[in-house]
């Protein structure tokens, strides 16, 4: 069947659009592309087949892929998904949920989105959620667009340099076009220079700052002062965490965050090749009118039954876009409902529990893998949850030969970060034979 049977438009329909915009034919609307980009023949598709052939089709693709055991991390994270959460997420209220700017007919997705945004309340500890950003990064500039939004006339902002590259990048894109400079504070060994820090704070101009925990190299750093710091000099703290990571470490809130954001990755979603996935934002009382996307109330309707209700936003966050913080507005609700339920079923106790099983793997794997000879701890004396940078001591090998020869043998061994240091991490998914495997491997090149 023709393309064309799909379209809706009749030729009266299009005459009187082309004839609106000030074109003759369809083609003057792609005026401005070269000619030498434009397609000069059909798209090549296939001829359609059957729903059993097609099933055949990428069932063979599917056999070609090789799964290896995930030693990789670097802010995304192998953990366990309960089977509760497809079975719940599949409802069709839930896939075919309206928009919640209709809370008479929303009221299954506004509740679904105040319990998430209760239960990053209580990982943070800090006033406020709202219903999610795109992922980790997006978060963490959205975060810092919010600073320097209610900073007024403050355009500079410090980000550690033990912030993951991606989000350092992220953040970078969004200062550009918004006028604001940024600058990296050194890291000392893997941590945040806070000699450098307040040196660069003595300025008195800074508008945020940025830092993380774990950090890039999945150390557990010590911001004990930074807060103060910040706020003598009239800046905001910033603390961006994966989430799973909550669970157990000091939250953003003991810190002295203003606004805590990252990555909800690790709240059980699949890897998946880079999403969906979900960035978290959290933020102070003071702070709730300047953070974009939605947030959901609980309040009661006229009969005194409790009701939810979307809140506490200025209006130029959907409609008077020119004047708003950010133009960011939602996210992918499903991805929020993957949270809440998540964290739902584990609960205080079996998110602390998948840190504790995380850490003894992932201290289990160092102990191992330095055992061969081969590699060394390059930050011993840091504290890690599940993330752990590895140094190579054999000069015959490096990091791109241990991640070729682990691959061969089933292992994903890590993530590259030099020639010499390789990124590693554990998850509950590790099993002592998993970990077993990768030290024989290693021992062996």
């Amino acid at each position: 069947m023709a393309a064309e049977n799909y379209l809706p438009h009749t030729a009266a329909d299009i005459d009187r659009m082309l004839k609106r915009c000030g074109a003759e034919k369809l083609d003057d609307l792609y005026s401005d592309v070269p000619e030498q980009l434009r397609l000069k023949c059909p798209y090549k598709l296939p001829k359609g087949i059957s729903e059993p052939e097609l099933t055949r089709y990428f069932d063979a693709i599917a056999a070609e892929n090789k799964p290896l055991r995930c030693f990789a991390g670097a802010g995304f994270y192998h953990h366990y998904t309960p089977a509760a959460i497809p079975a719940l997420m599949s409802r069709s209220e839930f896939y075919t949920a309206y928009t919640p700017y209709q809370p008479e007919i929303s009221q299954g997705t506004l509740q679904y989105i105040f319990e998430y945004q209760s239960m990053m309340c209580a990982l943070t500890g800090l006033d406020v959620s709202n219903a999610s950003m795109y992922d980790g990064a997006t978060a963490t500039a959205e975060a810092v667009l919010m600073a320097v939004s209610a900073s007024k006339k403050k355009k500079r902002v410090l980000i550690s340099a033990t912030l993951a590259p991606a989000v350092a990048t992220v953040i970078g894109t969004y200062a550009k076009g918004a006028g604001i400079i940024v600058e990296t504070i050194p890291d000392d060994r893997g941590e945040t220079s806070k000699r450098e820090f307040e040196e660069m704070m003595g300025a008195g101009d800074v508008a945020a700052v940025v830092v993380a925990s774990p950090n890039y190299f999945g150390i557990l750093e010590d911001y004990s002062g930074f807060a103060d710091i910040c706020h003598r000099c009239k800046a905001y703290f910033i603390v961006n965490s994966h989430a799973s990571a909550l669970g157990s470490v000091r939250t953003p809130a003991e810190w002295g965050a203003d606004i805590a954001c990252g990555e909800a990755q690790s709240l059980g979603m699949p890897l998946n090749f880079g999403g969906p996935y979900l960035g978290y934002l959290c933020c102070t009382k003071a702070l709730m009118r300047k953070m974009p996307g939605r947030i959901v109330g609980a309040t009661t309707d006229r009969d005194g039954k409790r009701s939810f209700v979307l809140t506490l936003q200025a209006r130029e966050q959907h409609i008077r876009r020119q004047k708003a913080t950010s133009n960011i507005c939602s996210n992918q609700g499903i991805m929020t409902l993957h949270a809440a339920i998540y964290l739902s079923l584990m609960g205080a106790e079996g998110l602390a529990k998948v840190n504790e099983l995380s850490a003894e793997a992932a201290h289990s794997l160092a102990r191992k893998l330095c055992d061969t000879g081969k590699v060394r701890i390059k930050y011993p004396d840091k504290p890690y949850l599940n993330e752990f940078v590895l140094e190579i001591a054999d000069q015959k090998l490096s990091s791109d030969k241990i991640i070729e020869a682990a691959a061969a043998n089933g292992i994903l061994a890590g993530v590259k970060l030099t020639e010499n240091d390789l990124l590693v991490c554990a998850t509950e998914m590790c099993s002592p034979d998993d970990i077993e495997q990768y030290a024989v491997m290693l021992k062996s090149l």
